[in-house]
Formats: C-alpha cells, sequence, structure tokens
C-alpha cells in the first residue's frame, strides 16, 4: 500500500503542476494577442519611417553634411543592448539572446572593449559574468510605452554623441508567429550610410519644405526611438509566444506523465487486490484442511 500512496502523491503534483502550466498558457495567449496586435499596428509606420530616412540620407550631398549620429568612427568600445524577459519559463527566449550576445563578441568584437545596456533581467543574469554592465532596465516592461523607450533610446544617443562608445547594437527576437522567433541583431548607431545603385534607374524626388538638412536633423532621432520602440514590442511578443509555446508543451508532457502514473496506478492497485483474494482464499482453504 505504501507504493500506492506514493503513486497518488506523484499523481496529485503532475496534476497540481498540469493546471498551473495550463493557466500560465492562457495567461500568455491572451497576453500575446495584445503584443501582437500592437506589433503588427506599428511595423508599417517604422518601415517606411526608416525607407523615407534612408532615401533622404541617400540624397545628401557630401558638402550638406551629415549627421551627428552618423558619423563614422575608428571601433575601441561598443554597446551591446541585449533585450530579454524579467521571468523565466519562456523555452529558449533568454537563452537565445545569451547566445547571440556572446556569438556577436566572438566574431566582429574581440578586440574592442565591450559593455552591456541590458533591457530585461533574464539576460543580464548570465551576461554579467563574462562582460561589464553599463545600466540594467528592468521596468520598462511594465510599462511598455514609446514615451517610456523614448527616455532608453535618448540616453542610448547621448552615449553615442559623447563619444561614449563608437557603436551600439541591439539583440532581440523578432516575433513571427507564436511558435517561431529569430534572434536578430541590428546596429543602432552609428546610422549605417546608404549605398546608391547607379543603375536602378529608380530615383525618388522629393519637395523639402523648409530644408533637406532640418528635416533629417529633425527626423533620425525619432527613426532611432521608433527603431528601439519597434525591438521592444517585437521582444515583448516574442517572449509572450515562447512562453505560450512552452507551457503548451509542459501541460502535453505533464498529461502524458500523469496518464501513465494512473496506469500504474491501476495496475499497482489491482495486484495489491488480487494478492488479497489470493491470502483469502488461501486462509479459506487452510481452515477448511
Amino acid at each position: 500500500m505504501a507504493n500506492l500512496k506514493e503513486l497518488r502523491g506523484r499523481i496529485s503534483s503532475v496534476s497540481s503542476t498540469m493546471q498551473i502550466t495550463n493557466a500560465m498558457k492562457m495567461v500568455s495567449a491572451a497576453k500575446l494577442s495584445r503584443a501582437q496586435d500592437a506589433i503588427d499596428s506599428m511595423r508599417p509606420y517604422a518601415n517606411k519611417l526608416s525607407e523615407l530616412l534612408e532615401n533622404l540620407m541617400a540624397s545628401l550631398d557630401e558638402n550638406e553634411g551629415g549627421s551627428q549620429y552618423a558619423e563614422q568612427r575608428d571601433v575601441k568600445r561598443v554597446l551591446l543592448v541585449p533585450i530579454s524577459s524579467n521571468r523565466g519559463l519562456a523555452g529558449p527566449f533568454n537563452a537565445n539572446i545569451i547566445k547571440k550576445t556572446k556569438a556577436l563578441v566572438r566574431e566582429n568584437h574581440q578586440d574592442h572593449q565591450i559593455e552591456l545596456f541590458s533591457i530585461g533581467k533574464k539576460a543580464n543574469d548570465v551576461l554579467q559574468k563574462s562582460f561589464g554592465i553599463h545600466a540594467l532596465r528592468t521596468e520598462i516592461f511594465d510599462n511598455l510605452h514609446f514615451e517610456e523607450v523614448e527616455k532608453i533610446a535618448e540616453e542610448l544617443m547621448d552615449l553615442y554623441v559623447k563619444g561614449s562608445y563608437d557603436e551600439i547594437h541591439l539583440i532581440y527576437n523578432h516575433f513571427k508567429n507564436a511558435a517561431t522567433q529569430v534572434v536578430l541583431t541590428e546596429q543602432f548607431l552609428p546610422i549605417k550610410p546608404v549605398e546608391h545603385d547607379q543603375n536602378s534607374g529608380e530615383q525618388l524626388d522629393y519637395i523639402f519644405e523648409p530644408e533637406k538638412k532640418g528635416i533629417i536633423k529633425e527626423m533620425i532621432p525619432k527613426s532611432l526611438k521608433m527603431q528601439l520602440f519597434k525591438a521592444l514590442r517585437d521582444s515583448f511578443a516574442s517572449e509572450h509566444g515562447a512562453r505560450m509555446t512552452a507551457m503548451h508543451s509542459a501541460t502535453e508532457n505533464a498529461t502524458e506523465l500523469r496518464d501513465d502514473l494512473k496506469l500504474k496506478y491501476n495496475k499497482a492497485r489491482q495486484a495489491s487486490i488480487t494478492n488479497e483474494i489470493l491470502e483469502i482464499v488461501g486462509g479459506a482453504e487452510a481452515l477448511a484442511d
């Protein structure tokens, strides 16, 4: 009977775990729906803004100068911005950010001084053992609005303009669907120069009012802020998609384990009942003799 008691305890424990993982799956599914709507609605605007800025930057003549955010320098100090989550139980979501960050340093920045501006707690907990941490932001996902992201973007831009870092890169999960997230790296600063294909035959002609340089000066900070906001929105939707998928798998595994334990319990119970019957029959036969 001790074995039956142990099996009953395990069945109860697995059933409780299954209820928790299923509840977490439902919560993540609800949050994912809102996060997916948010990123899908902002992508066209963000992409069009980036396209417009690239065309404007490409139309600048050499004597018109560029922007302080497009200044190309000898790279010595690099700031990486890994975007992860504050909570775990999201499958490989955070582990992929950690791997990509280390791979980026290994492949492109071995000779550079690396520091991190971490957004999200989980990747920072691991990466801080290997790299210096310039800053850690964990509260942003509690209130993911443009006004809050704008402050971080301005801080990053200020660090670049002051010369604290020569390059700044974003590392985040790009949301494709609930089951698929792709880790991307984007150069945040300096703005990459746009290469013109003279043979393409595609020339965009703009009428500038008041003047080209003033418009570009106004648009670049807005575009950079939108780039960071899109990366955070992407990561936020990816987190809930990854967590929903992970909790769905965990619920299925718990269900399979529970069913297996129930089968073992029923077999053990049947064996126990059979043994009791055999003992009763044997005792009756002994009395009859």
